[in-house]
């Protein structure tokens, strides 16, 4: 069965990219939850579409992406969130939280599709993140949670 990727799916291909699946894996599993369309005349113009969108965003060689490693590793990423009485933080810290730090600590605009976390962060504490640049440079950086003062009660 032939698919088009309109998201990134691990070991299998990037947004826009034309693949051939297994039907029951594409029927039930990848155009279900959004991650692919299915291929057809006219879908080759949303690949189209799809791949400048990408081209847009990418670190285009080796030399752009060691360079953004470097500027990241030199970032201290810092995110402030409400916790709750045991320290554990209401809700998670996702990789779109970790994108946004990144930036407002003066690091290179980073795409959150790229960010890779240790698990999930429920808590508070530093945290070793990585982001994936290229297919040769991963960029790995300390990220650091701490809790948002509360406010005293009346």
């Amino acid at each position: 069965m032939k698919i088009i990727l309109t998201h990134e799916v691990p070991d299998l291909g990037s947004a826009g990219e034309v693949v051939d699946v297994k039907p029951g894996y594409g029927r039930n599993y990848l155009l279900p939850q959004g991650l692919a369309i299915a291929w057809t005349k006219g879908g080759q113009k949303e690949v189209d579409a799809i791949q400048r969108a990408r081209a847009a965003r990418a670190i285009h060689d080796l030399d752009q992406a060691r360079q953004v490693a470097e500027r990241l590793k030199q970032t201290d990423a810092h995110i402030v969130a409400r916790v709750g009485d045991a320290g554990r933080l209401f809700g998670s810290i996702t990789a779109s939280d970790v994108a946004k730090a990144v930036e407002e600590a003066g690091g290179p605009k980073v795409d959150r599709r790229r960010v890779e976390l240790p698990g999930t962060i429920k808590a508070t504490g530093t945290y070793d993140v990585q982001v994936k640049l290229h297919p040769e440079v991963t960029a790995k950086f300390k990220l650091q949670v701490t809790p948002a003062k509360r406010r005293a009660k009346k």
